[in-house]
């Protein structure tokens, strides 16, 4: 177990608990780096580094997918430069209907991103407990911000083309359900939409059947924050219709990597 932490928004002592490896041993948490680019490549560019928060119960291609799109957007449409994407599985705090317990999310989601080059996950949102171990749910805003202090403060940013270092732009990588939901009154806090949307930003990939313009008019303040990403082949595959199929005893081969079927 590390030290207590307090969170700079919120003021909540919390403990970061052990986090569990693939194998299912313990170890003491620390931020995952190891494909991390620490040096930018394309003179000019801002270092950005893509964060999806969800429950990933479990992880599908379609979540995968969704880095890939994002960052041939990026690549096309804008100044960043991609240095790493990571998964956050959300706390079993979260105590969302068919939620697979936190160590057994992040085992999945570790696998389905064994064999990418700069796809991680970070436990962190898992191991996040009150100081009698009980899960407590980390807010969206507060996981950009660890995300922040970790590579900006606690790495020192990345190493630009010119060999100086240089701040990367952390970003929420989303579903169009999300946003959807930020443009709902009262179902997010507006201190932490102006985090999210205003300090950070958000990279929003389009779903077949929905329609987010009434959404984003509704987040109008923050639209030279926000990229929206259509879906050239459309892919409805869900951690839902998944949960389904195998509790129907039907195959889910191909709607989710293979490695995550043998956890």
């Amino acid at each position: 177990m590390t030290a207590g932490t307090i969170d700079s928004g919120t003021q909540t002592p919390t403990v970061l608990m052990e986090s569990p490896s693939i194998e299912g041993e313990h170890s003491p948490y620390s931020f995952p780096t190891q494909k991390l680019k620490r040096r930018q490549t394309q003179p000019g560019k801002t270092p950005l580094v893509l964060v999806a928060c969800g429950s990933f119960s479990p992880i599908t291609f379609l979540h995968l997918r969704m880095f890939e799109m994002a960052s041939d957007f990026v690549r096309f449409n804008t100044d960043f430069e991609v240095c790493a994407g990571y998964l956050s599985p959300v706390s079993d705090a979260y105590k969302k209907v068919g939620l697979a317990p936190g160590y057994h999310r992040v085992n999945m989601c570790s696998r389905a991103v064994e064999q990418s080059s700069w796809l991680m996950v970070d436990p962190y949102e898992t191991v996040n407990c009150d100081e009698k171990g009980v899960p407590q749910y980390v807010p969206t805003a507060k996981v950009l911000r660890h995300f922040d202090h970790e590579i900006n403060t606690v790495l020192g940013g990345i190493e630009g083309a010119d060999g100086q270092m240089r701040k990367a732009r952390i970003a929420l990588l989303a579903g169009a359900d999300l946003v959807m939901s930020m443009g709902e009154p009262g179902l997010w806090a507006p201190k932490d939409l102006d985090t999210i949307l205003g300090s950070y930003g958000a990279f929003i990939i389009e779903r077949s059947g929905t329609d987010i313009d009434e959404a984003l008019a509704s987040l109008r303040q923050y639209e030279h924050n926000i990229w929206v990403i259509g879906q050239v082949i459309q892919n409805d595959i869900s951690s839902t219709k998944v949960r389904l199929f195998l509790k129907k005893d039907l195959s889910v081969r191909y709607l989710i990597p293979d490695p995550v079927v043998e956890v």
